[in-house]
């Protein structure tokens, strides 16, 4: 969910809000290095400053992801996207989108917020080269109008960045 479409949300259901509050409360008692989860009074979405690893391409670069989460959450997977500005990187497109395949087709509900920030670091940390996707402009002008990442049909083909 975009922006645009955060207002057409549905309500979270209880085991959604239970299943947040916990990760919330291990978040504030254990939080993944490199992390900090902005408070707000909206558990749909979180906030989530992310610190670029020592000795890497990003590092001393701060970024922020934008995680949203469904109705159904753990049994479907968070929105989770770049906020402008983007970092330069092959699986992230300048509108925020990234291309990582746990965010999609190998979700499990085992996942939780802070396993999904450090795969995004761990993705981060491994790039060698600062630069967007290949095909950045045409995703980019086909996601106009608000079109969430949850609906591109992705192709992983590429695990060494």
């Amino acid at each position: 969910m975009t922006s645009s479409s955060a207002a057409s949300r549905k309500a979270l259901s209880k085991i959604a809000t239970n299943r947040l509050q916990k990760e919330l409360v291990e978040w504030q008692v254990n939080p993944p290095v490199g992390f900090k989860h902005k408070v707000t009074d909206n558990l749909q979405r979180w906030i989530i400053e992310v610190n670029g690893a020592p000795g890497t391409l990003y590092a001393n670069e701060t970024y922020q992801l934008q995680v949203d989460f469904p109705e159904h959450y753990p049994m479907e997977a968070p929105q989770v996207i770049f906020l402008p500005p983007a970092p330069l990187h092959p699986h992230i497109y300048s509108n925020g989108h990234i291309c990582l395949d746990i965010l999609y087709d190998s979700w499990s509900p085992a996942m939780t917020v802070s396993s999904v920030c450090i795969s995004i670091l761990s993705m981060l940390s491994s790039s060698t080269v600062k630069q967007r996707p290949a095909d950045n402009d045409r995703y980019v002008k086909n996601c106009r109008n608000g079109r969430s990442p949850k609906e591109t049909r992705w192709w992983f083909h590429d695990d060494k960045v």
